[in-house]
């Protein structure tokens, strides 16, 4: 007979706190908007929590698989598989909302005219306007090069991060066994971090209420009804790329989407909550990681994902450029709605670590096309917080179907451990930091490290 004694009453789990936080927050924003305003530090507060810890983490946990790997070529074949799925998937993205978008025309009969927008909120459209102009590629390859080490971990740009991390991961490989000690260090690293977040993610209800009700309590729910179409479009259309797209991918590979879902939920409800999917990835790098990937895939595949695999946002981004093209009466050709699809696929990937980058992608895919003037973004304001939710979540899960995908192409586990150790759900809170320690050191030790180069 199964023991039962250990489990723990439902109140006191995680997902059930962040959810019913959530519904409070809910709640409070809309009976007391004032007061819902004034909790948006609870919700800031614990994003900084899990933003203090985010580069730490990816460092530590990206250095441990490099250093531990006995064929250096995998890096390789791994970021090049990565990248191929990332394209591939994500201008699948593209093109559907595209379709919706012509299909279902949510912006018909709009007729919006752009002197009656909000003074405020036209300016802020045009200052992302020109902050969109200033990206290019060339600036953003430099921005990946930090200016110094420490400086890629004061300003928490996750490439900056990954790519010092796979350049110190190079370097312990290359010292052989005069790394060990160092490599041992770093293990004990992503302990020590991981058990910080085994804690923050304890107030995680807190931050959710806060979230919530400050987003309730200073958008209300007046922008929902007057855009109600275009987010019934979007959030019905995002829930089918899950189930459908994503749904075929991962049953391809030889395992049910809903499985994954169950075992990401609380990453899931804390990326609702707060409308951030940086306060998912810690959780997402040890799930992920216990679920049977390597460190190497996971450390490279997700933080990667955070800037190439925007499932979410490549989907809002077509869908809101056509939207304010039809809101505003403005007709597109098959070429200028083909532009406006590439340049999607260019601007989501050079707005990576940018404030209000969902914004500042949709600018600069408009700037394409000057029949849509930039300007109509103001339309998009009121409801943004509501919609990044949604692009949220689907990025969420995009990213950690493709670090399961890659990790089977990479014959790391099987099928059958796969579909194991999904049932196998553990709450981040749960884990201790001595277990994170010890699976570390059977990783490392089931391997050999290089000799040292001589010379």
């Amino acid at each position: 007979m199964k023991n039962t004694s250990h489990r723990k009453p439902w109140y006191r789990i995680l997902y059930v706190q962040v959810l019913m936080a959530v519904f409070l927050g809910i709640v409070v924003g809309y009976l007391n908007p004032g007061l819902g305003q004034s909790l948006k530090p609870l919700g800031d507060g614990f994003i900084n929590l899990v933003k203090m810890i985010i580069a730490p983490i990816i460092f530590c946990t990206v250095v441990h698989g490099i250093a531990s790997m006995s064929d250096v070529k995998k890096l390789g074949r791994i970021g090049i598989k990565a990248i191929v799925y990332f394209e591939v998937v994500s201008t699948l993205a593209l093109v559907i909302g595209l379709i919706v978008v012509n299909l279902l025309h949510p912006g018909a009969g709009f007729n919006i005219d752009l002197k009656s927008l909000q003074a405020e909120h036209v300016q802020q459209s045009q200052a992302l306007a020109q902050k969109a102009h200033s990206l290019n590629a060339t600036e953003f390859l430099l921005n990946i090069i930090p200016s110094s080490f420490f400086n890629a971990f004061a300003t928490g740009d996750i490439l900056q991060v990954l790519l010092v991390a796979i350049l110190s991961g190079f370097a312990i490989s290359f010292m052989g066994e005069h790394g060990r000690p160092v490599l041992a260090a770093i293990d004990l690293g992503v302990a020590v971090f991981f058990g910080i977040m085994r804690m923050v993610v304890k107030v995680a209800p807190i931050g959710a209420f806060g979230a919530m009700a400050f987003t309730i309590g200073s958008q209300g729910l007046g922008a929902l009804e007057r855009l109600g179409y275009l987010m019934i479009c979007f959030y019905i259309t995002a829930f089918l790329f899950v189930i459908v797209v994503l749904g075929a991918v991962a049953a391809f590979s030889g395992f049910s989407i809903f499985r994954l879902l169950n075992y990401i939920k609380e990453e899931l409800l804390l990326v609702l909550g707060t409308s951030s999917s940086e306060t998912a990835l810690p959780g997402m790098l040890e799930k992920m990681r216990r679920l049977g990937c390597s460190s190497t895939t996971v450390g490279l595949v997700i933080p990667m994902g955070y800037s190439f695999n925007l499932d979410g946002t490549n989907i809002y981004m077509t869908m809101a450029a056509l939207f304010l093209a039809q809101a505003t009466n403005t007709h597109l050709a098959f070429g200028q709605q083909l532009a406006i699809l590439v340049v999607a696929m260019l601007s989501s990937k050079g707005a990576t670590g940018v404030t209000g980058a969902g914004f500042i992608t949709l600018a600069a895919t408009l700037s394409v096309v000057p029949a849509v003037p930039i300007e109509s973004l103001a339309i998009l304001v009121g409801i943004d917080r509501f919609m990044s939710e949604c692009r949220a979540l689907v990025n969420l899960v995009g990213n950690g179907l493709a670090t399961v995908v890659v990790s089977l192409w990479e014959k790391e586990l099987t099928k059958e451990e796969l579909n194991a150790n999904l049932l196998k759900s553990q709450s981040l809170a749960d884990i201790t930091s001595g277990e994170i320690e010890a699976e570390l050191e059977a990783e490392e030790k089931s391997v050999s490290l290089p000799q040292p180069h001589q010379g």
